[in-house]
């Protein structure tokens, strides 16, 4: 029984354009899409099928009468699409968001009267008046070259490119991140951004797995899709995929494949029938005609600089939303209710979202949203928020402000604050009855139920309520929920993690280290200062037990500060990540900021930039004197701080935006400010000083839980001993308490426990190498490493065991626990496995993957390797690059590893030139693995090994030259012309008994007209070739058919001619298939220069 195959056409991209249109699209042969924009690979848009559906879908109304819009307007609508100027993909993108959704609008007379009117590019509101198609290996045309790039699948709507998708093989390793790589790339300025400017939903899939974003996502926030409610979900899909084709749709999507993969796909359908998988329901469930223009529509914001687009638990909670609230008739209060989101996951974005969703609802006129916070930061950021989204939007500055707006309607949106509700309910007459009133309540577990949500009754008695929360409510806080209406929609930690959407939580309390029994003191003092000297640990022993000087406080707080400074130091200091410091007071933020300034002078090796973030200080308090010298240092700093900066908001947006953009500060100090609403993915690790509980630790540990280019999680280091060691069932702390256990399940995890799998993580790496007899052997091991395949799981084990290394060293509980023999074991391993690593990755020719040099990994390994220890990966050049290869080989060991490292880098050149000589490059990559093979089977000593490859190499640099007629040699084009010509007529003549007599090294310098043999019938026909294509070559040439079938018939001729000439056995057949290599080969050399 035949088995199937891992190919990318045959288990993803068939099968996907199979389903697309199965759901409603057409597809389009490559013949087809290319004649639908004039030819030009340049263009992206359908520019008839659009015009047409301009016709379909516009009408003028104007006194009872409908009226068609002039062909000119329609013209006009269509330049006002395809025409914008590029002005990056994000701002262009927006322009061409802005014409779909809104439409353009054009002036026409009719009756004598001049009007503007709106022509719409898609109808939203009814899916099925639109036209669907799909194009498979849709060739766009690169930026300012001839170079051509090929999506796998492109969805136009009315001719407009909507959607792009890439389909990958799922046996490929990170295949969906690859394929969204594919896409980062072809979204470059010098790529065919021109393709997504108009792109509304991109995905990745591989069959057994799917991701999706927008344009000009980044790749760490393209999401997985999870199907609320899909219970029926696969009985449709089943149906769906297993349901025929009919053979017209076959023919047409079958056209242009090669006819192996037809057979094979052919087969394939008819073996039976087949489940659904990851692949179709990410399909089905974000790419069908209805789904894709509502996301497109209703689920896509401009944030600033960046595009957005719903995660489906945004997507979800914003339909059971608008389904709750639109059932309400007449003017009936439309009920409300409680959206759980965990902190981190898009909360306010899904804010911003249902207020857009419930604007462009249909059933609810005239819709007035008031946003409402408990805190100015929280509001100033949600408001700033919606202006950078583009919605109309008023903040109340005062409880008048907020009356104005109100009572006049001077505004769709408002943000406000709960005290301005109690302000404006209090002291004046304020009342709005309106049922289409919809209060968005943002943490909705606090303030705002008793007094406060009665307030806000008071003032819209019939208005919907909808509450959002970032943290579970509290056992005391449900049965008031119901005030809202009950829960809507949950999303708690533990999906986002699964998700990805945030990063997990580790937890590490270092209380007892510093306030044990001194046993457990010196233990910690020990390994603090491993790296001072004996002088320097001395006076820092008195600094820490100076009692008769320092309070006992004070003694703390220096501890304490040591400790976080050495911590943060041997783990963070020169990445990209910083932290954060919560403490109790403003009194103890401003000791801590001196404390480290004085460590940092001290032990310049530990020094780091910190800043203070506190609330104003009451001036009235503390004072003592009229001396400005015994000002209280709390009013002193703010003096200074106003001074410099002019205001406290000046100060603290200064702060952030440095902490975010450069690389100081590193640490922010703070009390309350910004332990919640803070959200700076760089924010990698919270120490807390600071007694927290119930919302305020959730909200808190949350400030270090967002997404960040290299952070697989968001550390928490307690001094406080909130959790102590985290040994028991998280609900069990007080601190706590007041949730369900549910609730919190996923909220955080103890850094033990991450740091138990250490040993595991160590065992797979070695036992990547199970086969490998003797493990002290080096040459065996590379060996062993030399398929793809086992590399990556060496990698990929390395990877996993450095970072979970790396997190134990990092860690007091694993220095106190672990033997020191055990602890320099898995480090002496390291080193070795590191240094394996960069001698395979040369050997072998691999590129440097720069993720495998993350900050923290690198810190670690010159703190307890040494810098020089490992061996360093070069990235690999050019072979055409390279002026010396006893240069390059000079830090290899041992002549199968000298052999090994040419052998790839020729055989990459091979695959990356094949296309521009196929002779000469499938023959040099078949002697190579001839040679391996021999080698392998000792059939080939070390040295002959090398010996080979070096000729191998000498043939590849020069390009082959030396084995064709003297008078190609200086002719790129028209040696690799000769070479297929000469491939072409060895075949005939062994399939005729001819004599090929085509060894041309003893008669190269004979002209070809003197030579009768198979060689120099090659050369002159070669040159010819040439000399045709030369002749008709004009700008553009290779998208130009004419100018193609021009060369094809000279070419043709010139067959023929030689064919008589020399009577060569040659059939028709034989002429197509060398005429079809030399125009391949001519076409890739052209876009090539």
């Amino acid at each position: 029984m035949a088995v199937s195959e891992f190919l990318e056409d045959l288990v993803s991209h068939l099968p996907a354009l199979q389903l697309l249109q199965q759901v409603g699209y057409q597809y389009l042969t490559p013949t087809e899409a290319l004649k639908l924009r004039g030819g030009k690979r340049s263009r992206v848009v359908l520019e008839s099928i659009l015009l047409d559906q301009l016709r379909n879908l516009n009408q003028i109304n104007f006194k009872g009468q409908s009226h068609d819009f002039t062909e000119t307007n329609l013209k006009n609508a269509v330049d006002a699409l395809t025409s914008i100027p590029f002005d990056g993909l994000v701002k262009t993108n927006e322009q061409v968001f802005d014409l779909l959704t809104l439409g353009k609008a054009q002036e026409q007379t009719i009756d004598g009267n001049k009007r503007s009117y709106t022509l719409q590019y898609i109808d939203w509101e009814h899916p099925e008046n639109n036209v669907y198609h799909i194009a498979d290996e849709f060739e766009v045309e690169r930026t300012a070259s001839h170079e051509l790039r090929r999506p796998d699948i492109v969805l136009f709507v009315n001719g407009i490119p909507l959607a792009v998708i890439e389909c990958k093989r799922p046996d490929e390793h990170d295949a969906v991140e690859v394929g969204i790589s594919q896409h980062l790339r072809n979204q470059r300025k010098n790529e065919i951004p021109g393709l997504f400017v108009y792109s509304q939903l991109l995905g990745s899939i591989c069959q057994n797995a799917g991701k999706y974003a927008t344009a000009g996502t980044p790749k760490k926030f393209w999401s997985t899709w999870k199907e609320d409610h899909a219970e029926d979900l696969d009985l449709k899909l089943a149906k769906l995929i297993n349901t025929p084709l009919s053979q017209l749709q076959l023919d047409r999507m079958f056209e242009s494949r090669k006819l192996w993969i037809v057979d094979k796909m052919k087969q394939l359908l008819a073996a039976g029938e087949r489940l659904p998988t990851p692949q179709d329901r990410l399909l089905y469930c974000l790419f069908r005609p209805e789904r894709l223009l509502e996301m497109a529509f209703r689920y896509i914001v401009f944030d600033k600089t960046q595009k957005k687009i719903a995660r489906y638990q945004q997507y979800f909670a914003i339909g059971e939303t608008l389904a709750r609230v639109t059932k309400a008739k007449g003017d009936e209060q439309r009920p409300g209710g409680v959206i759980w989101h965990t902190t981190g996951s898009g909360k306010s974005l899904t804010m911003v979202m249902l207020a857009k969703a419930l604007s462009l609802e249909p059933s609810i006129k005239n819709p007035k949203v008031v946003i409402v916070t408990d805190r100015v930061d929280l509001d100033r950021q949600i408001w700033k928020t919606f202006l950078a989204c583009r919605k109309s939007v008023e903040r109340a500055g005062s409880g008048k402000h907020l009356v104005d707006l109100v009572s006049q309607g001077k505004a769709d949106i408002i943000t406000t604050i709960i005290d301005k509700f109690e302000s404006a309910a209090s002291t004046h007459e304020l009342r709005d009855e309106g049922s289409n009133v919809f209060v968005l309540v943002d943490e909705s577990h606090r303030s705002q139920y008793g007094l406060a949500h009665a307030k806000m009754k008071q003032v819209f008695p019939n208005a919907c309520y909808i509450g959002f929360t970032g943290t579970p409510l509290l056992k005391k806080e449900k049965s008031t929920a119901t005030k809202f209406g009950g829960f809507i929609h949950s999303y708690p930690m533990r999906k986002a993690v699964e998700d990805k959407a945030v990063t997990p939580i580790l937890y590490e309390g270092r209380m007892s280290e510093i306030q044990g029994d001194q046993k457990a003191i010196d233990k910690w003092f020990d390994r603090i200062t491993k790296d001072l000297s004996d002088e320097q640990k001395a006076d820092l022993k008195k600094k820490f037990r100076r009692e008769e000087e320092l309070t006992k406080t004070s003694e703390r707080l220096y501890e304490i500060a040591f400790d976080l400074v050495t911590h943060f130091c041997d783990n963070f200091k020169g990445t990209k990540f910083k932290g954060q410091f919560a403490v109790s007071s403003k009194a103890m933020a401003l000791k801590y900021h001196q404390l480290f300034e004085d460590i940092g002078k001290e032990y310049p090796e530990r020094r780091v930039s910190s800043r203070v973030i506190i609330s104003p200080p009451d001036t009235r308090e503390d004072n003592e004197t009229i001396e400005e010298e015994d000002m209280p240092e709390i009013q002193k700093f703010w003096i200074k701080t106003m001074d410099e900066f002019g205001s406290e908001k000046k100060y603290l947006e200064r702060t952030i935006d440095d902490f975010e953009k450069k690389p100081q500060p590193e640490i922010i100090i703070c009390v309350d400010k910004l332990l919640t609403g803070f959200d700076a993915p760089c924010n990698t690790v919270l120490y807390i000083d600071k007694r927290l509980r119930d919302h305020n630790i959730l909200q808190a540990i949350a400030r270090v839980n967002r997404l960040f280019d290299g952070k697989d999680f968001g550390l928490v280091v307690d001094y406080r001993g909130i959790f102590g060691a985290l040994d028991k069932a998280v609900k069990k702390y007080d601190a706590l308490s007041g949730f369900e256990e549910e609730d919190l399940e996923g909220t955080f995890t103890a850094v033990a426990e991450e740091v138990a799998k250490l040993k595991e993580r160590h065992t797979h790496v070695w036992s990547v190498f199970n086969p490998v007899q003797n493990k002290q052997d080096l040459e065996a091991m590379q060996q062993h490493l030399r398929h793809e395949d086992v590399r990556q799981e060496f990698y990929d084990t390395l990877n996993d065991f450095s970072k979970t290394l790396q997190l134990a060293m990092s860690s007091a509980k694993f220095h106190d626990e672990t033997p020191q023999r055990e602890v320099q074991r898995y480090v002496d391993d390291l080193k070795y496995f590191r240094n394996l690593r960069a001698a395979v990755k040369q050997r072998y020719n691999e590129a440097v993957d720069y993720k495998e040099y993350e900050d923290q990994i690198r810190n670690m390994v010159d703190k307890y390797i040494g810098a020089d220890e490992v061996k360093q990966i070069v990235q690999p050049v050019n072979i055409f690059e390279v002026d010396n290869l006893d240069d390059e080989l000079k830090d290899i060991e041992g002549q199968a590893a000298k052999a090994d490292f040419i052998a790839s880098r020729v055989k990459k050149t091979c695959t990356e030139k094949m296309e521009e000589d196929p002779v000469l490059y499938q023959k040099l990559s078949e002697v190579i693995d001839e040679a391996i093979k021999a080698y392998l089977d000792k059939r080939m000593s070390e040295e002959e090994y090398l010996k080979k490859m070096f000729e191998v190499w000498n043939e590849a640099k020069d390009q082959g030259s030396s084995k064709v007629p003297s008078e190609l040699r200086s002719d790129p084009e028209a040696k690799a012309y000769f070479r297929l010509l000469l491939d072409g007529f060895e075949k005939i003549a062994a399939r005729s008994g001819q004599n090929a007599e085509s060894d041309v090294g003893h008669a190269v310098d004979e002209t070809p007209t003197m030579r009768n043999d198979l060689a120099g019938i090659a050369a002159e026909t070669a040159l010819k070739a040439k000399k045709i294509i030369d002749e008709k070559k004009i700008r553009d040439w290779v998208d130009n058919r004419d100018v193609e079938n021009a060369m094809i018939n000279d070419l043709d001729d010139l067959m023929f001619a030689t064919k008589g000439r020399y009577e060569l056995a040659l059939t028709g057949e034989d002429i197509d298939e060398i005429l079809e290599g030399i125009m391949r080969v001519a076409k890739r050399r052209e876009v090539q220069k």
